[in-house]
């Protein structure tokens, strides 16, 4: 029989307004990875948090290792071998790479010395990289790297504690086909030291690939818990949202309609390069490209965000002047940004106020006020038709789940009534129900002539939403495609070299 070395019984939380966890069970064995799987706010990051002492349970027993603990704070989690990875990335990005991994337990010069030892500091930085087989400079700082490879420094940290459990969430979100590949091959590593890990995804693929054992959480409560070798992605998928979805992406046949933007010669100093397409009414044109070939700074350039050095937008046959999100707003132009906790939501204020921050000038009342009973009406009804759930408009949207998060930021721009709506990783981070909702979204608003422009990462999305596919690679647009010509050979051919591909 394998050994258990964590159990969590009647798990209880409760925050104001709702019941977070339910009486939640979870058991986990000794050199697994045992994946957690639930729509967002199904309770899976709670339980997680319940267990590294953030949000200590209301009731119920942890016994890890055959023995019953409390944990009362993330110290004593990690003095028990307890290690997490955040979805939410916070490094100190002044610091270099190995003061972030070593913080607040810098190795001194002496037991009594106040200074810190950093050779000692860069030696066992330089040691616990090469292990991970990561090629990081240790004295390099945080600010420079890319996103993915701060996910790797937080990876690194988790397992220099040498923890006996790991948890990973959602720890490939902004990681390239290679990176994850290695972050599997870290993972294999672990199990065969005897570590244990939780990990939670909301990315089927990676579930079939790397977990030996899944729970899934509906809301707050446990559906089922099985080896994943029982289980396939449609039985996984009904026991996470309680129905069948028989359509991922939903695509309908719109009717396309008249260029409405042209962007020509668009310039952006060191990033972009003299691209040029068109956008139609009741289009739905996907952008695909690899991590860091352009496909966020050119839509932030169209939408002022970023600074052009060159070209033109014309809207309905006039050339615009786009330099500030006032000015694309005024075109009719909204933007979904890629990093919802970065450039989205505002944590500190209300569902309410992040839904109609973009758009106070329809709520105006005798100059100097608000029509508070339109903006309750509005929002209940944006609430309503994407079915957000919240304990009510007032909440801080903070405590939302990301799904959830994510429909907030999708109303506050169908309240600017745009005619353009860029979507860049509409659905990255979020559950399969909320996407399934989001897309049959987005084919809806393409029915009533919106002009869609979706950025994503995930091929199976951008072949199975798009009209047409623009491919961006270094900066310059090396192919578009139509729907029928779509597959993901030929994205990746073009997304992985820009010679002989330009297009003009």
């Amino acid at each position: 029989m394998e050994e258990i070395i964590l159990e969590m019984r009647d798990i209880v939380r409760t925050f104001p307004g709702v019941k977070a966890l339910n009486g939640v069970n979870f058991v986990l064995k000794k050199g697994s990875v045992h994946a957690l799987m639930g729509e967002n706010g199904a309770g899976k990051s709670t339980l997680m948090k319940c267990l590294v002492g953030i949000n200590p349970p209301d009731s119920g027993t942890i016994i890890l290792k055959g023995k019953q603990v409390t944990i009362p704070n993330p110290l004593v989690a990690r003095n028990l071998g307890i290690a997490m990875i955040y979805q939410e990335l916070n490094p100190v990005l002044e610091r270099s790479v190995m003061e972030n991994i070593w913080l607040g337990r810098e190795p001194m010069r002496g037991k009594r010395s106040p200074l810190v030892d950093h050779k000692a500091m860069y030696n066992n930085t330089k040691a616990l990289l090469a292990d991970l087989e990561l090629d990081l400079d240790p004295r390099q700082k945080v600010k420079e790297l890319s996103v993915a490879k701060m996910q790797m420094i937080e990876i690194a940290k988790a397992i220099s504690f040498n923890a006996d459990i790991v948890i990973m969430d959602e720890p490939t979100s902004a990681l390239t086909t290679n990176e994850v590949e290695h972050l599997f091959s870290m993972i294999d590593r672990l199990k065969k030291r005897g570590v244990s890990v939780i990990y939670i995804t909301h990315k089927m693929d990676e579930i079939f690939r790397v977990a030996d054992e899944v729970t899934v959480l509906r809301d707050g409560s446990n559906v089922t818990s099985k080896p994943v070798a029982e289980m396939d992605i449609n039985s996984l998928i009904t026991a996470m949202v309680g129905r069948e979805l028989t359509e991922m992406f939903p695509k309908i046949d719109c009717p396309i309609g008249e260029v409405r933007m042209e962007v020509r010669h668009l310039e952006v100093p060191g990033l972009i390069h003299d691209a040029s397409f068109d956008l139609r009414r009741g289009e739905i044109l996907g952008v695909a490209g690899l991590v860091g070939a352009g496909r966020t700074e050119m839509m932030e350039a169209i939408f002022g965000l970023r600074q052009k050095s060159g070209g033109e937008i014309i809207i309905d046959g006039k050339k615009r002047t786009i330099n500030s999100p006032v000015d694309a707003i005024n075109c009719r132009m909204g933007f979904l940004t890629e990093d919802r906790r970065l450039t989205g939501i505002i944590p500190v204020l209300s569902v309410k106020n992040n839904t109609i921050i973009a758009n106070l000038d329809r709520y105006k009342k005798a100059k100097f006020f608000l029509d508070h009973k339109k903006i309750n009406r509005d929002c209940l009804e944006y609430k309503e038709m994407l079915n957000i759930r919240t304990p009510s408009l007032d909440a801080l949207i903070q405590n939302l789940s990301g799904g959830n998060q994510q429909k907030v930021l999708v109303a506050r721009w169908l309240l600017t009534n745009s005619d353009i709506l860029i979507l860049d990783e509409p659905t990255r981070g979020i559950d399969v129900g909320a996407k399934a909702e989001i897309h049959s979204l987005i084919t809806k608003l393409a029915s009533e002539g919106k002009s869609i422009i979706m950025v994503s990462s995930e091929m199976p999305e951008i072949i199975g939403m798009s009209d047409r596919v623009m491919v961006v690679c270094q900066g310059r647009i090396t192919a578009m495609l139509d729907r029928k010509d779509l597959d993901q050979e030929t994205i990746m051919r073009y997304a992985t070299s820009i010679s002989n591909h330009a297009v003009a």
